[in-house]
């Protein structure tokens, strides 16, 4: 059974760090492209960043552009996203997902991890 397995949420400062984690099972990640989301209560989800297949392609939302870092691992049958320069509005739970494309104008049609909740809080 194919499944992404979300991780690495928690609880960071202001400007602090975070690498989130999404390990893939029952299928080779590499063969589709990797979307990031998240939802905050009370708003609509955000596609925030994807990679393609082959790497070559990177898209980012302007609410997290330079900020933000999608990566993969090939050998892990894992995608990982960066946050660096974390601000309290990107306080949400994210979530990954796959698809055949990258692009961030749709949600992705694949298979969903399960979310992992990022508080960013003084």
């Amino acid at each position: 059974q194919a499944r992404l397995e979300d991780s690495g949420g928690g609880e960071v400062q202001p400007g602090g760090s975070l690498k989130l984690s999404c390990t893939a099972s029952g299928f080779t990640l590499q063969n589709y492209a990797i979307h990031w989301f998240r939802q905050a209560p009370g708003n609509e989800r955000e596609g925030i960043a994807c990679g393609s297949r082959h790497g070559e392609v990177r898209e980012y939302a302007d609410s997290v552009k330079g900020r933000f870092t999608i990566s993969i691992d090939n050998d892990r049958n894992a995608a990982y996203l960066q946050l660096d320069k974390l601000k309290p509005e990107d306080t949400a739970t994210y979530y990954c997902a796959t698809d055949v494309h990258c692009t961030l104008t749709r949600p992705a049609m694949g298979v969903w991890g399960q979310g992992t909740q990022v508080t960013v809080s003084s």
